[in-house]
């Protein structure tokens, strides 16, 4: 009979797991429908585009690319960044001079790390995670886990069950039957993820369901089309990759080669 006890054992894997990712599912539905009407009447702006896109990166890039744009900083191919004008329009582009430091040329790489990890950005954040319109860190990382924790239980029935079925034949239990038992733990974890991926699916890394609507909402224009606005919207949703400028995408792009005396 000490098949019943790796029987049981499954189970709780099993049970455990599959409890703790529905119960964060349902935090992060909740944390949606609590603020269903917070893409009402909001009209996103440039960083907030960004920031529901791609994250911090996305708007320190579209930072730099404005600035470069108006000529008030320096995007070389050859991944440097110079400052042209110290003069920050907002906080954002105070944040980038500010990472690129006094002497006013620095590498483009460091500059968007450190620009995207500014107090600024994490402003930014918060207040669309109070809108409902971004994904709370917490939410996205404890369905993540609670995900990995269910597909991890999966294996260990899995394990358990062919454990059981390998040992010696003690009871006149008949292995098929052996074999059914345990795998209803394992059909209740299979159906777990694949609930949560219907259900969490809607989630992108940044953007909440009411994000996304508001990002499907935006124009759709070439970011070699149309004015200013549209092509730095256009750069916003799609990344560094929507620049038509060659010189201006490889500054991004640029990979640092070993220094040499």
């Amino acid at each position: 009979m000490f098949w019943v006890l790796l029987l049981l054992l499954a189970w709780a894997f099993a049970g455990i797991t599959c409890t703790r990712l529905c119960l964060a599912a349902v935090r992060a539905v909740a944390v949606d429908t609590d603020r269903t009407a917070a893409d009402h009447g909001h009209a996103l702006t440039l960083y907030e585009a960004a920031f529901l896109s791609g994250g911090p990166a996305r708007v320190a890039d579209v930072t730099m690319v404005s600035m470069a744009r108006q000529r008030r900083l320096l995007l070389a191919h050859t991944g440097w960044a110079t400052v042209v004008d110290p003069r920050g329009h907002d906080e954002m582009e105070q944040s980038v001079i500010g990472a690129i430091g006094p002497e006013g040329q620095a590498r483009i790489a460091p500059v968007r790390a450190a620009a995207a990890g500014a107090e600024a950005v994490l402003r930014l954040a918060d207040g669309l995670v109070r809108a409902g319109l971004a994904v709370p860190d917490g939410a996205r990382t404890t369905v993540a886990a609670g995900v990995r924790q269910v597909r991890g239980a999966a294996l260990v029935v899995s394990a358990l069950g062919l454990t059981a079925l390998l040992m010696p034949g003690q009871t006149g239990m008949p292995r098929l039957l052996v074999g059914l038992w345990f795998a209803l733990p394992l059909i209740l974890t299979l159906s777990c993820l694949a609930i949560a991926r219907v259900e969490v699916h809607p989630y992108s890394r940044w953007a909440s369901p009411a994000g996304q609507r508001l990002l499907g909402a935006l124009p759709r224009r070439s970011a070699g089309d149309g004015d200013e606005r549209s092509f730095l919207t256009s750069v916003a949703v799609r990344g560094v990759r929507a620049i038509g400028e060659p010189g201006l995408r490889a500054a991004f792009t640029h990979r640092d080669q070993p220094w040499r005396e």
